[in-house]
């Protein structure tokens, strides 16, 4: 959707900006220890993922937004090809995801002091006031910083997304020089699945979940300079880039790390202090965790800006209050929105300790989030299999490539939506797992549907 001029937002971002916001947004290192401390099977995930799910969602990108541009992005492909309900939907589910994603990004973000704090002040990094007080004062600052409009909050995620890059790339240096120096097997047999392994069959939906966030740019489509020529661009470079990091970055934590030892909220730090103090770079690991710090809070930055413009056309569109679609009158950015999500997050973190400890809660935040997302996205690839298997004209890679890319996009998020109601094993009870999970998706998909209504009605 276009915004009207009475609500005009500020058209701030270029290609190199979409450049780095793809890579701040895929690239979330925090959820790199959970999948490797599966052990070096997870790899296969890492290469079928790639294969299945991010190339096909690269092309829904670009082909969606260039047949139906505009601030909103999956919000406006969905309310295209189903209808306004299933459009609301889809973005009911996408910023509500984020509500939940969103704080284990700061969970991990108060895990680095607690890293740094373990032997010092003892039981640090279970303290659920410690990682709530951190959690929700750096919740705010990046809600603060994005009210201020892109100008400011795009520097936000601009610097993660080069600090990510860079820290990622120090990562699998560190895993270079140790594989080298210390002769490390890394034949394929290293690399099979094992019988009584099979649990990281389980770990498909976090992969899948861990590289979304292509779209993101197009959620901001009325925001972006030249957005035909900008977008494609970007999603190309950030994919390319995205997908060399995980991998690398992955296999550099499991090289340093036996997969047992894996360290949930501190992975990185973790292995990139074992490998440096092997080879007598102890001194590395303070500015890598600054960087650490650079990386997640652009990442948050990025999430926040756009679950908040979801919110934001849905109040355009009046399926949620109206003044969810007002824009400030002097940064003229959507300022309602970003404040009601940042509470809805706060009361997310409240209750996520509820009956869990930091490492739990976490777990169960980072799954609730996946299923909720991956929901959104069979949206998404079912708009990509209306245009591609529909009378409108393929204008990128072809029929053949994007009827491809629709039907393996959502086979494989279906797919990962299942395994992810398979618990993991840092998962103490299942049985509370399983209640929260599907309690809480029953909850939130009954909500949209009651607002939707209520809201269709008074229209």
């Amino acid at each position: 959707m276009t915004v009207g001029s009475g609500a005009r937002l500020s058209r701030a971002l270029g290609t190199w900006d979409l450049t780095l916001l793809a890579v701040v947004a895929v690239v979330n290192l925090n959820v790199v220890p959970v999948i490797a401390a599966n052990g070096r099977g997870t790899i296969w995930l890492w290469l079928a993922a790639l294969l299945f799910f991010f190339l096909p969602q690269g092309v829904a990108v670009i082909e969606l937004s260039h047949h139906i541009p505009g601030e909103g992005g999956a919000y406006l492909w969905a309310r295209h090809a189903f209808g306004e309900f299933h459009g609301f939907l889809c973005g009911w589910l996408y910023w509500t995801s984020n509500m939940f994603f969103v704080p284990t990004l700061l969970f991990y973000l108060s895990g680095i002091p607690a890293y740094f704090a373990g032997t010092a002040v003892q039981g640090l990094g279970e303290n659920r006031l410690f990682f709530f007080a951190v959690t929700v004062g750096l919740l705010w600052l990046t809600i603060w910083a994005n009210v201020r409009g892109l100008k400011v909050g795009k520097w936000i995620s601009n610097s993660g997304g080069a600090v990510t890059v860079v820290l990622a790339l120090v990562l699998i240096g560190l895993g270079v020089f140790t594989v080298v120096r210390q002769h490390t097997d890394l034949s394929l047999s290293t690399f099979a699945v094992r019988q009584g392994e099979w649990h990281v069959i389980s770990l498909f939906g976090v992969v899948c979940f861990a590289l979304v966030g292509l779209e993101l740019g197009s959620v901001m489509g009325d925001e972006i300079r030249d957005p035909k020529r900008s977008l494609p661009r970007a999603v190309l470079g950030g994919a390319l880039l995205a997908g060399f990091l995980y991998v690398g970055a992955t296999l550099s934590i499991l090289i340093a790390v036996p997969p047992k030892e894996i360290a949930v909220l501190q992975g990185e730090l973790q292995a990139i202090g074992r490998m440096a103090a092997a080879e007598g770079f102890g001194w590395l690991v303070v500015p890598v965790a600054v960087l650490l710090v650079g990386s997640v809070a652009g990442s948050v930055s990025a999430w926040v800006a756009g679950s908040a413009r979801m919110m934001f056309v849905s109040g355009l569109d009046r399926y949620l209050p109206r003044k969810l679609g007002e824009v400030h009158p002097v940064y003229r950015t959507p300022h309602v929105a970003l404040l009601v999500f940042g509470t809805l997050s706060t009361l997310i973190i409240s209750m996520s300790f509820a009956g869990a400890g930091v490492k739990e809660a976490y777990l169960t935040l980072l799954d609730l989030s996946l299923v909720l997302q991956n929901l959104a996205y069979l949206y998404i690839f079912g708009a990509l299999a209306r245009v591609a298997f529909g009378s409108r004209r393929v204008t990128y890679l072809g029929t053949g490539v994007t009827r491809i890319a629709a039907v393996s996009g959502l086979v494989t998020t279906a797919i990962g939506t299942a395994v992810a109601f398979v618990p993991s094993r840092q998962i103490s009870s299942v049985a509370a797992f399983e209640s929260k999970l599907l309690g809480t998706c029953a909850i939130f998909l009954g909500v949209a549907a009651g607002l939707f209504r209520y809201y269709s009605r008074r229209r």
